[in-house]
């Protein structure tokens, strides 16, 4: 299949984009680079470009003939949302789109869009299905979820066949240690923790540890990068012009705060410093995936279910691109 993969240079997107050509896929990114890195598509193609910008979209999928789009490129930073709530509906919803017009202008009707469990909001429930109520609590989630409902409206009027995939916290490298999560600035825990056992940061703040958990700090599900990858394979080729589909992407395991810093502690064999600060508004008390409907219904299982082998690809990521990608 040719695939046009926009935000194909950033994190998640890279290694789907990586994947799709492994797997014998015809694949091209498709990013304006404010955040994504030109060295992470590795030796596929990547056109310099913005989503906002129709016409070029438009003849990017004419020129390369796409069969479908995966769609990643988005403004991600949930604080960033909260002061500047016009940059990521400008992005986010008017970039999507932009988009999507130019899908119809192209005749490509098949689409993949990466979305995220933050829709489901600060839901009581654990693990989470996709049937749960939505209720975002970020001008980011928000975004995501109101792109949900645009490529709904847009698949109903114009027969668009999509799958939605919401998935939970993106984590580790490439298992060679070539790819990896670098972002400026950072605001994943995992590489936080990391970046501190490296000497670039003094400590880990622990946002509260109050919480109704067993060491009182939050619970996420880390989803390896492949095993993310891996999920995106098997959606958008199971994707055809009739699907209308979603899927929750994670492990159904879930690990603390202070779990994910001993684990950083026994892959490197050293101590994290830590400080305690207090809860970050909004911070559910725990976000765990139920998988079972991807795994059902697509046969998908994550190959990482260890989280010391997840932190392992990324500590081999960052001792050996201790400045990430460099500068763009």
């Amino acid at each position: 299949m040719k695939i046009l993969v926009t935000g194909g240079a950033g994190y998640v997107g890279s290694a789907c984009l990586r994947h799709l050509k492994q797997h014998g896929h015809d694949a091209i990114a498709y990013d304006n680079l404010i955040e994504g890195h030109p060295s992470a598509v590795g030796d596929c193609e990547l056109i310099i470009g913005d989503i906002a910008d129709t016409d070029k979209l438009t003849k990017t999928l004419n020129d390369f003939d796409a069969e479908a789009v995966m769609h990643f490129a988005a403004a991600t930073y949930v604080g960033e949302s909260v002061e500047n709530p016009e940059y990521h509906y400008r992005n986010n919803i008017g970039g999507t789109l932009s988009l999507l017009n130019a899908m119809r202008k192209a005749g490509v009707d098949r689409m993949l869009f990466s979305s995220t469990c933050a829709t489901y909001g600060n839901s009581p429930k654990v693990p989470m299905s996709e049937d749960q109520p939505q209720d975002p609590y970020s001008p980011y989630a928000r975004t995501k979820l109101a792109v949900e409902w645009m490529i709904r409206d847009f698949a109903h009027a114009y027969g668009l066949g999509f799958t939605l995939l919401r998935y939970f916290n993106a984590s580790g490298a490439s298992r060679d240690g070539a790819f990896g999560e670098y972002h400026n600035p950072e605001t994943h825990l995992i590489p936080i923790v990391l970046q501190t056992l490296l000497g670039q940061r003094e400590s880990v703040k622990v946002f509260g540890n109050d919480y109704p958990t067993a060491d009182g700090t939050c619970i996420r599900d880390y989803i390896h990068i492949e095993d993310l990858a891996s999920a995106h394979l098997l959606a958008i080729e199971a994707t055809t012009r009739q699907t209308a589909e979603v899927f929750n992407v994670g492990t159904g395991q879930g690990q603390s705060v202070l779990e994910i810093i001993e684990s950083c502690e026994r892959v490197a064999g050293r101590e994290v410093p830590r400080q305690w600060a207090p809860r970050r508004p909004g911070d559910p008390p725990a976000l765990v995936a139920d998988p079972s409907k991807l795994k059902t219904r697509l046969g998908w299982a994550p190959r990482y279910t260890s989280i010391d082998e997840t932190i392992a690809t990324a500590w081999r990521w960052h001792e050996s691109h201790p400045e990430g990608y460099g500068p763009r």
